[in-house]
């Protein structure tokens, strides 16, 4: 008990105070630039903390992360553009909002869904670490199998208005995940000879592309025109205390899915904010407002995705394995400073892990205050002439393409996606499942094929283990139930 009360007053130290201030800044910065993702900043900032003390440098590790993953919502919501691949599901009902003029009421009901999922999180961290991070150790391919199909089936929820086309453009998306080296066997797929093809699209620039380039296409059209929409009114979003009361359902249940979803290895928040979104479209009475400016869709993609950030932690800190990309970066910066994350590192450093563990908490409430005054300016975004953000947004998305690999190719990819974007809803294909093949693609195919490998071609691994099967039959729930309900629907509209 004394080593948890010295670590939490260790916590309120100036300096670290100060770290975690200008990491989460640092944070908000890179996430809300398109093509410099969280995992960018982490990576950019371990050379500056080589000579601070463990502590000082997890503290600002983590305030890069928190503020990375929520800075991501920003240029969602104002400009259709998610910063990073975690901020793909808050596109969808973020921006819808804020081209009705309520883009502030927006920004916080997103940043208060990302705070308290992150200290939901980091209090599952605190509390419950070593039985999540057991938990995490069952899943094997045939579970990350599992897991993959289930995702893949928002599919049928994100395309309801046209399921045919939803599912064509998310089995594309799952060819474009499959172009460049065989993940098994590595051999080059699909690459027609060109060597910059052999490693793949990388999905910033195809990210970037579907939805931003394709959006600038689109308003590029209708610059020269003055608008009359409402602009953004900060003050309105004095009432967004009271919108999260009002989703505080939503806020808890998507936090608890971040939270299970980021303790398993490999997974990340880009599946957990989808699964969250598609949870809180499936339980909503309001099923209709999700994709066209809902409160609720916000919520539950920003807790969904936040909530991942304290939950990698739990594998990284009790068992020594990164959760995701981030926190690889972080176990280079541990072990940088000569010590080695498991289980033994809670018997010879228990201080240091409950400050880190308390760290966490602190990095997120100061991200809520620093970003409550921050919505201010964030929100003025929208009042910019179309004409003149335009440009600004074009240079953006080119360098944040280019600095993904440093190459003109991937700039090349972002355009052609652009095309895509802007092309393909004009015939009704949305691009949201195709982005959603193109995250989970490589998950399912690598895991099929490693399970079919460990059972020597044996199909009922996928139905034997316990985990697999759950998930399994909450894909085949999850494809039946919208079709027994437009039955249902059809029945009841005939009779009437």
């Amino acid at each position: 008990m004394e080593v948890i009360v010295n670590s939490l007053i260790d916590v309120f130290t100036f300096n670290n105070i100060l770290v975690i201030f200008l990491g989460v800044f640092a944070g908000f910065i890179f996430g809300a630039l398109p093509g410099l993702t969280a995992t960018m900043g982490v990576a950019l900032m371990l050379p500056i903390t080589y000579g601070m003390s463990p502590t000082l440098a997890m503290m600002a590790l983590l305030g890069m992360y928190c503020g990375g993953t929520y800075g991501g919502s920003i240029s969602a919501i104002l400009i259709r553009t998610p910063g990073t691949p975690a901020s793909a599901a808050t596109v969808m009902d973020g921006y819808a909002l804020a081209e009705k003029g309520k883009a502030a009421e927006a920004l916080r009901i997103s940043l208060f869904a990302s705070v308290f999922a992150g200290v939901f999180s980091g209090l599952a961290l605190l509390l419950i670490a070593p039985q999540l991070s057991k938990f995490a150790l069952e899943f094997g391919p045939a579970e990350f199998f599992a897991l993959a199909v289930f995702g893949l089936t928002m599919i049928a929820s994100i395309s309801s208005d046209n399921l045919r086309k939803g599912v064509i453009m998310g089995i594309f998306g799952m060819f474009v995940s499959t172009i460049g080296i065989d993940p098994i066997g590595g051999l080059s797929r699909f690459s027609f000879g060109n060597d910059e093809l052999i490693g793949g699209i990388n999905l910033i620039p195809a990210l970037i592309g579907l939805f931003a380039i394709s959006e600038i296409i689109n308003k590029s059209q209708t610059a020269h025109i003055k608008s009359n929409e409402e602009v953004s009114n900060v003050k309105k979003a004095a009432s967004s205390i009271r919108t999260f009361f009002k989703h505080f359902k939503t806020i808890v249940k998507s936090s608890a899915i971040g939270t299970f979803i980021g303790s398993i290895p490999g997974t990340g928040p880009a599946i957990a904010s989808f699964l969250s979104y598609n949870e809180a479209k499936r339980s909503s009475k309001n099923k209709e407002e999700f994709g066209k400016g809902s409160m609720d869709g916000i919520a539950a993609a920003e807790a969904g995705n936040n909530g991942v950030t304290g939950a990698t932690l739990i594998p990284l800190l009790t068992l020594g394995i990164p959760g995701d990309t981030v926190t690889a970066v972080m176990l280079g910066a541990l072990m940088m400073q000569g010590l080695a994350p498991g289980p033994q590192l809670f018997q010879t450093s228990a201080d240091m892990m409950y400050t880190i563990m308390f760290g966490l908490i602190l990095v997120n409430i100061m991200m809520l205050f620093q970003g409550y005054f921050a919505v201010k300016f964030f929100a003025k975004i929208k009042n910019i002439p179309v004409n003149m953000l335009l440009p600004s947004l074009l240079i953006l998305c080119f360098i944040g393409s280019f600095a993904v690999n440093n190459t003109v190719f991937d700039a090349k990819v972002m355009l052609v996606f652009g095309l895509i974007g802007f092309i393909a809803p004009k015939f009704g294909f949305p691009v949201t499942p195709m982005l959603l093949g193109i995250v989970l693609g490589p998950i399912a195919e690598t895991s099929f094929r490693q399970a079919l490998s460990v059972s020597r071609g044996d199909w009922m691994i996928f139905v034997t283990e316990p985990i697999s099967l759950v998930f399994l039959l909450l894909s085949l729930l999850s494809i039946l139930l919208p079709v027994i309900r437009s039955l249902i629907s059809k029945k009841t509209n005939e009779k009437a």
